[in-house]
Protein backbone atom coordinates (compact mmCIF):
# COMPACT_ATOMS: atom_id res chain seq x y z
CA UNK A 1 0.00 0.00 0.00
CA UNK A 2 2.89 2.35 0.75
CA UNK A 3 4.22 2.16 -2.80
CA UNK A 4 0.91 1.82 -4.67
CA UNK A 5 0.82 5.50 -5.68
CA UNK A 6 4.42 5.34 -6.99
CA UNK A 7 3.51 2.63 -9.48
CA UNK A 8 2.00 5.16 -11.87
CA UNK A 9 5.35 6.84 -12.54
CA UNK A 10 6.74 4.09 -14.73
CA UNK A 11 3.60 2.73 -16.31
CA UNK A 12 4.08 2.29 -20.04
CA UNK A 13 7.84 2.93 -19.77
CA UNK A 14 10.56 0.44 -20.64
CA UNK A 15 14.04 0.35 -19.10
CA UNK A 16 16.60 -1.52 -21.19
CA UNK A 17 19.90 -2.86 -19.85
CA UNK A 18 22.67 -3.50 -22.38
CA UNK A 19 23.90 -7.10 -22.67
CA UNK A 20 25.91 -6.43 -25.85
CA UNK A 21 28.89 -4.40 -24.66
CA UNK A 22 28.69 -6.13 -21.29
CA UNK A 23 28.25 -9.82 -22.04
CA UNK A 24 30.44 -11.80 -19.67
CA UNK A 25 29.36 -15.41 -19.35
CA UNK A 26 29.93 -18.37 -17.05
CA UNK A 27 28.94 -22.03 -16.96
CA UNK A 28 25.52 -22.48 -15.39
CA UNK A 29 25.69 -24.74 -12.31
CA UNK A 30 22.24 -26.06 -13.26
CA UNK A 31 22.29 -26.54 -17.03
CA UNK A 32 26.02 -26.60 -17.67
CA UNK A 33 25.47 -24.16 -20.54
CA UNK A 34 26.97 -20.65 -20.76
CA UNK A 35 24.83 -17.99 -19.12
CA UNK A 36 25.27 -14.21 -18.87
CA UNK A 37 26.33 -12.80 -15.52
CA UNK A 38 27.71 -9.62 -13.95
CA UNK A 39 25.45 -6.56 -14.04
CA UNK A 40 22.33 -8.29 -15.32
CA UNK A 41 18.72 -7.86 -14.22
CA UNK A 42 18.32 -11.56 -13.44
CA UNK A 43 21.34 -12.08 -11.22
CA UNK A 44 20.44 -12.06 -7.52
CA UNK A 45 23.97 -12.62 -6.20
CA UNK A 46 26.45 -9.83 -5.49
CA UNK A 47 27.20 -8.78 -9.08
CA UNK A 48 23.65 -8.41 -10.41
CA UNK A 49 21.11 -5.61 -10.67
CA UNK A 50 18.14 -7.55 -9.27
CA UNK A 51 17.44 -5.03 -6.49
CA UNK A 52 17.78 -1.97 -8.73
CA UNK A 53 15.67 -3.60 -11.43
CA UNK A 54 13.01 -4.35 -8.84
CA UNK A 55 12.93 -0.67 -7.91
CA UNK A 56 12.12 0.23 -11.52
CA UNK A 57 9.46 -2.46 -11.55
CA UNK A 58 7.90 -1.29 -8.29
CA UNK A 59 7.71 2.18 -9.83
CA UNK A 60 5.66 0.65 -12.65
CA UNK A 61 8.38 0.36 -15.26
CA UNK A 62 9.17 -2.68 -17.38
CA UNK A 63 12.78 -3.95 -17.38
CA UNK A 64 14.21 -5.71 -20.43
CA UNK A 65 17.63 -6.81 -21.63
CA UNK A 66 19.11 -5.52 -24.89
CA UNK A 67 21.41 -8.28 -26.21
CA UNK A 68 22.02 -6.73 -29.64
CA UNK A 69 24.04 -3.77 -30.84
CA UNK A 70 22.37 -0.37 -30.48
CA UNK A 71 20.54 0.59 -33.66
CA UNK A 72 17.46 2.64 -34.37
CA UNK A 73 15.48 -0.62 -34.38
CA UNK A 74 16.88 -2.08 -31.15
CA UNK A 75 16.46 1.21 -29.26
CA UNK A 76 12.93 1.80 -30.50
CA UNK A 77 10.49 1.34 -27.65
CA UNK A 78 13.06 1.99 -24.91
CA UNK A 79 12.57 4.96 -22.61
CA UNK A 80 15.75 4.39 -20.58
CA UNK A 81 18.88 2.65 -21.91
CA UNK A 82 21.61 1.64 -19.45
CA UNK A 83 25.13 0.64 -20.52
CA UNK A 84 27.37 -0.78 -17.78
CA UNK A 85 31.06 -1.69 -17.75
CA UNK A 86 31.82 -2.61 -21.39
CA UNK A 87 34.00 -5.72 -21.62
CA UNK A 88 37.75 -5.80 -22.07
CA UNK A 89 39.57 -8.64 -23.82
CA UNK A 90 40.52 -10.14 -20.47
CA UNK A 91 36.84 -10.46 -19.50
CA UNK A 92 35.54 -12.11 -22.64
CA UNK A 93 37.36 -13.62 -25.64
CA UNK A 94 35.27 -11.71 -28.19
CA UNK A 95 34.24 -8.37 -26.72
CA UNK A 96 31.89 -6.04 -28.57
CA UNK A 97 33.49 -2.62 -28.69
CA UNK A 98 31.74 0.72 -29.17
CA UNK A 99 31.91 1.79 -32.82
CA UNK A 100 31.01 4.97 -34.67
CA UNK A 101 27.69 3.55 -35.87
CA UNK A 102 26.70 2.79 -32.26
CA UNK A 103 27.55 6.34 -31.19
CA UNK A 104 25.40 7.73 -33.99
CA UNK A 105 22.42 5.49 -33.22
CA UNK A 106 22.51 6.25 -29.50
CA UNK A 107 23.00 9.99 -30.08
CA UNK A 108 20.01 10.12 -32.40
CA UNK A 109 17.92 8.19 -29.86
CA UNK A 110 18.86 10.55 -27.04
CA UNK A 111 18.18 13.65 -29.10
CA UNK A 112 14.73 12.27 -29.87
CA UNK A 113 13.95 11.96 -26.16
CA UNK A 114 15.77 8.90 -24.82
CA UNK A 115 17.30 8.76 -21.34
CA UNK A 116 20.78 7.24 -21.35
CA UNK A 117 22.81 5.95 -18.38
CA UNK A 118 26.55 5.35 -18.72
CA UNK A 119 28.18 3.39 -15.88
CA UNK A 120 31.88 2.74 -16.47
CA UNK A 121 34.27 1.15 -13.95
CA UNK A 122 37.80 1.69 -12.75
CA UNK A 123 40.31 1.65 -15.57
CA UNK A 124 41.56 -1.90 -14.95
CA UNK A 125 38.07 -3.39 -15.26
CA UNK A 126 36.40 -1.50 -18.10
CA UNK A 127 37.01 -0.81 -21.78
CA UNK A 128 37.37 2.94 -21.26
CA UNK A 129 38.90 4.30 -24.54
CA UNK A 130 36.11 3.21 -26.90
CA UNK A 131 33.40 3.81 -24.28
CA UNK A 132 34.68 7.39 -24.16
CA UNK A 133 33.87 7.81 -27.85
CA UNK A 134 30.24 7.46 -26.83
CA UNK A 135 30.53 9.57 -23.67
CA UNK A 136 32.26 12.40 -25.54
CA UNK A 137 29.24 12.77 -27.81
CA UNK A 138 27.52 14.25 -24.74
CA UNK A 139 30.39 16.33 -23.31
CA UNK A 140 31.62 13.58 -20.98
CA UNK A 141 34.87 11.67 -20.62
CA UNK A 142 35.88 8.99 -18.12
CA UNK A 143 39.37 9.88 -16.89
CA UNK A 144 42.25 7.41 -17.04
CA UNK A 145 42.60 7.20 -13.26
CA UNK A 146 40.81 5.61 -10.34
CA UNK A 147 39.46 7.07 -7.10
CA UNK A 148 38.12 5.67 -3.82
CA UNK A 149 40.47 2.70 -3.73
CA UNK A 150 39.02 1.09 -0.62
CA UNK A 151 41.27 -1.13 1.48
CA UNK A 152 39.47 -4.02 3.14
CA UNK A 153 36.54 -2.83 5.21
CA UNK A 154 37.65 0.80 5.46
CA UNK A 155 34.31 1.86 3.99
CA UNK A 156 34.92 5.54 4.68
CA UNK A 157 37.38 5.51 1.77
CA UNK A 158 34.41 5.00 -0.56
CA UNK A 159 32.20 7.73 0.88
CA UNK A 160 30.45 10.04 -1.62
CA UNK A 161 28.40 13.02 -0.46
CA UNK A 162 25.19 13.21 -2.51
CA UNK A 163 23.81 16.43 -1.01
CA UNK A 164 25.05 18.49 -3.96
CA UNK A 165 23.02 16.33 -6.35
CA UNK A 166 19.54 16.98 -5.01
CA UNK A 167 18.05 17.28 -8.48
CA UNK A 168 18.48 13.50 -8.68
CA UNK A 169 18.92 12.34 -5.09
CA UNK A 170 15.91 13.73 -3.27
CA UNK A 171 16.29 11.59 -0.14
CA UNK A 172 19.68 9.81 -0.09
CA UNK A 173 22.49 11.91 1.36
CA UNK A 174 25.50 9.59 1.40
CA UNK A 175 26.57 6.77 -0.91
CA UNK A 176 29.34 4.22 -1.10
CA UNK A 177 31.16 4.11 -4.44
CA UNK A 178 34.50 2.32 -4.64
CA UNK A 179 37.18 2.18 -7.32
CA UNK A 180 35.60 4.59 -9.79
CA UNK A 181 36.77 6.57 -12.78
CA UNK A 182 36.13 10.33 -12.32
CA UNK A 183 34.64 12.42 -15.09
CA UNK A 184 35.89 15.25 -17.25
CA UNK A 185 32.97 17.45 -18.22
CA UNK A 186 32.26 20.08 -20.85
CA UNK A 187 29.08 21.53 -22.38
CA UNK A 188 26.40 20.30 -22.69
CA UNK A 189 27.25 18.14 -19.66
CA UNK A 190 27.17 19.56 -16.13
CA UNK A 191 28.68 18.20 -12.90
CA UNK A 192 26.12 16.75 -10.51
CA UNK A 193 28.14 15.29 -7.62
CA UNK A 194 31.74 16.14 -6.79
CA UNK A 195 34.30 14.90 -4.27
CA UNK A 196 36.74 17.74 -3.83
CA UNK A 197 37.92 18.71 -7.30
CA UNK A 198 36.78 15.45 -8.86
CA UNK A 199 33.49 15.10 -10.71
CA UNK A 200 31.89 11.82 -9.65
CA UNK A 201 28.51 12.08 -11.39
CA UNK A 202 27.34 14.29 -14.25
CA UNK A 203 24.27 14.85 -16.40
CA UNK A 204 23.61 16.32 -19.83
CA UNK A 205 20.54 17.53 -21.68
CA UNK A 206 20.88 16.77 -25.38
CA UNK A 207 17.98 17.59 -27.66
CA UNK A 208 14.88 16.21 -25.96
CA UNK A 209 16.89 13.61 -24.07
CA UNK A 210 18.97 13.20 -20.93
CA UNK A 211 22.28 11.51 -20.09
CA UNK A 212 23.60 10.43 -16.67
CA UNK A 213 27.20 9.24 -16.19
CA UNK A 214 29.22 7.73 -13.35
CA UNK A 215 32.47 5.79 -13.50
CA UNK A 216 31.27 2.75 -11.54
CA UNK A 217 28.36 0.25 -11.63
CA UNK A 218 27.75 1.10 -7.91
CA UNK A 219 24.08 0.01 -7.68
CA UNK A 220 24.67 -3.73 -7.97
CA UNK A 221 23.27 -6.04 -5.30
CA UNK A 222 26.37 -6.24 -3.11
CA UNK A 223 26.06 -2.57 -2.18
CA UNK A 224 22.30 -2.09 -2.07
CA UNK A 225 21.02 -5.17 -0.24
CA UNK A 226 21.87 -3.75 3.20
CA UNK A 227 24.03 -6.66 4.31
CA UNK A 228 27.61 -5.53 3.67
CA UNK A 229 28.11 -1.80 3.97
CA UNK A 230 27.13 0.24 7.06
CA UNK A 231 23.66 1.82 7.07
CA UNK A 232 25.34 5.24 6.83
CA UNK A 233 25.67 4.59 3.12
CA UNK A 234 22.25 4.90 1.51
CA UNK A 235 22.85 3.09 -1.78
CA UNK A 236 19.46 1.38 -1.74
CA UNK A 237 17.63 4.68 -1.34
CA UNK A 238 19.97 6.33 -3.86
CA UNK A 239 18.99 3.62 -6.35
CA UNK A 240 15.33 4.40 -5.85
CA UNK A 241 15.98 8.14 -6.12
CA UNK A 242 17.83 7.58 -9.37
CA UNK A 243 15.25 5.19 -10.81
CA UNK A 244 12.55 7.75 -10.01
CA UNK A 245 14.49 10.57 -11.65
CA UNK A 246 15.29 8.54 -14.76
CA UNK A 247 11.64 7.64 -15.28
CA UNK A 248 10.68 11.27 -14.77
CA UNK A 249 13.06 12.35 -17.57
CA UNK A 250 11.47 10.16 -20.19
CA UNK A 251 9.47 11.76 -22.98
CA UNK A 252 7.55 10.16 -25.80
CA UNK A 253 9.76 9.99 -28.88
Amino acid sequence: MEIAAENKLGQGKTVGLDYYFNHESRKSPITGEPEPFHYTWEERTHGGFWFWGNQFRELGGKTVSVPTAPTAASLKGLDVYIIVDPDTRKETPNPNFVEAAHVQAISDWVKAGGTLVLFANDTSNCEIPRFNQLAQAFGLRFANTSLNMVKGDQFEQGKVDLTGGKTVFKTAKTAYVKELAPLEVKSPAQPLVKNGNHVIMATAKVGKGTVFALGDPWLYNEYVDGRKIPATYENFQAGKDMATWLLQQTVRK
